[in-house]
């Protein structure tokens, strides 16, 4: 590890031309993520409700849906895609945004996630360098992406992404990484509880869930890498950013209905996560 840390210290395009390959790579894995876990939510909540309210009756054994299983193919003529019709942001440009059997439309949403994929973990790069620091938070930044897009498209942040996202802040900080162990504790201890107080006092005056469990969940795993001395900030911005979002839609519609809070706590703990330490020193007029 410390000889390929030193080889791009020395050899700093290179580095660029990696994370740039990869992170186009795993921005087409992450639209894979994006589009199939909600599937495989409902499919094993359906499997849970059927043990429920039949339990002597036997499951039927439909092919289950993994990351991997079954192959991926077009939503409309089921053709299978084959491997250069699977080359992030190339083939969908020499397809022409078309699947190549029937000719169906593919959304530009694909590309465009491996595109946003690839210029994050850029900014990544840019900010900590060859470093350990680097790596974690590329990993950071592509969870944070495939749970903005989740939540975006139904409103859920699933456990199976922000209590491991967590897990892996608390644990990486028992090596002050980010931050101290103690601070990544109390950051996931406030960061779940000030948006649980938001919520329950929400809930009490006017009758009405404000906002899911999952936002608890993702803020606490964000106060687990950064520390609690973040928390304001992210919570800041993320407000600002609903805010914005809901006046907008609001006008738009005319109407108020609900929609995900989840991205914009995202989006304001990536911005925190890179450039935090310099937003509270211009605010604080250090």
């Amino acid at each position: 590890m410390q000889d390929i840390i030193a080889y791009f210290i020395q050899n700093l395009t290179a580095l660029y031309i990696a994370v740039a390959l990869v992170s186009l790579c795993i921005g087409s894995f992450l639209n894979v993520v994006i589009y199939r876990t909600p599937k495989m939510m409902e499919q094993d909540w359906q499997q849970e409700c059927q043990m429920l309210l039949n339990p002597e009756q036997p499951i039927i054994d439909h092919e289950k849906l993994t990351l991997s299983k079954p192959a991926s193919s077009c939503p409309n003529c089921h053709q299978p895609i084959r491997w250069y019709q699977n080359i992030p942001v190339i083939s969908w440009l020499m397809l022409r945004g078309k699947c190549g059997h029937c000719q169906h439309p593919i959304s530009i949403r694909y590309p465009a996630i491996e595109l946003l994929t690839m210029l994050c973990s850029l900014v990544v790069v840019m900010v900590f360098g060859p470093t350990i620091q680097m790596l974690l938070g590329l990993v950071l930044t592509w969870v944070l992406i495939a749970l903005t897009f989740i939540d975006f498209d139904t409103q859920l942040l699933p456990d199976r992404f922000t209590l491991p996202l967590a897990a892996l802040g608390l644990g990486i900080n028992t090596f002050n990484i980010y931050t101290a162990p103690n601070s990544a504790i109390w950051g996931y201890l406030i960061g779940f509880l000030c948006l649980w107080i938001v919520y329950y006092l929400f809930k009490v005056i006017t009758g009405k869930e404000g906002m899911g469990y999952g936002d608890f969940k993702l803020l606490a795993a964000l106060g687990a890498w950064m520390g609690p001395l973040m928390l304001p900030l992210i919570v800041l911005l993320s407000s600002l950013l609903g805010a914005i979002t809901g006046i907008i839609l609001l006008k738009l519609r005319n109407e108020n209905q609900p929609f995900a809070f989840g991205p914009y706590i995202a989006i304001a703990g990536w911005v925190a996560f890179l450039w935090g330490d310099q937003i509270m020193k211009i605010y604080l007029g250090g």
